[in-house]
């Protein structure tokens, strides 16, 4: 049974989302702060999490960043923040995606089947991957990416990406040379789930390049268009 860890501090809110998941034959823990929140998702390691901005004890950003050095679990943000730069830092952060308060139950629920089926097709992409790619390990430079149990290293230390991040990163490494349109990325790598942008495109790449330390220059932005990764030079 697919399993949720929802972190909300307001009783009634947090109730009746449990009660809607649990309806939909979701496995529901749920917790109240910030601490709570990270022992529990060390303890269960649930397929999803639904984290409040505005917590007790630690703030959802902080429970995020110590998430997101841990594993890779999807994650949407609710927050009453409205403003665009707000949204901005907790894609940054690393979250998935995010709904504002107030919402409707129908439309969380929405997003919780998308970033779930997007976790899935995800790993189907990435087993086809392995099925066609002629090799099991892309390697560029210090940079390995290994399909078969979905790690990444650089220099011999390995990289903590998210499935998007991974995703993006091995579409990139297995073309090099080839721009990828954002659209098409989204397409591809966030199946056009709602009200994600092209936006979430960049911020990803951002988050990347900034994990391959020296080699995130390889990620060249292609003006008007999107991204590629940056082709060996003939003879290198």
């Amino acid at each position: 049974m697919t399993s949720i860890l929802l972190v909300e501090d307001a009783p009634e809110l947090a109730r009746a989302i449990k009660q809607e998941l649990e309806a939909q034959d979701y496995w529901v823990f749920h917790v109240g702060d910030g601490k709570s929140a990270l022992s529990m998702h060390n303890k269960e390691r649930p397929d999803l999490v639904i984290l409040d901005w505005m917590l007790p004890e630690l703030d959802g950003l902080e429970v995020l960043r110590r998430m997101r050095q841990v594993a890779p679990t999807p994650v949407l943000m609710l927050t009453a923040r409205s403003e665009e730069i707000d949204r901005v830092i907790g894609l940054e952060v690393g979250a998935d995606d995010y709904l504002t308060k107030p919402f409707s139950m129908r439309e969380l629920l929405a997003r919780v089947r998308a970033m779930l089926r997007r976790t899935e097709l995800l790993e189907q992409m990435l087993r086809a991957d392995r099925t066609l790619a002629a090799a099991q390990v892309l390697v560029y430079e210090g940079l390995s990416l290994n399909l078969e149990i979905h790690q990444a290293m650089l220099e011999g230390v390995e990289l903590d990406l998210s499935p998007n991040e991974f995703a993006l990163l091995h579409l990139l490494l297995r073309n090099p040379g080839r721009a990828f349109h954002r659209p098409y990325l989204l397409d591809l790598v966030w199946q056009s789930e709602a009200n994600v942008t092209e936006r979430a495109v960049d911020t990803t790449v951002k988050r990347l390049r900034q994990k391959l330390g020296m080699l995130g220059d390889c990620i060249e932005t292609v003006w008007g268009i999107g991204y590629r990764w940056r082709a060996r030079k003939q003879g290198a």
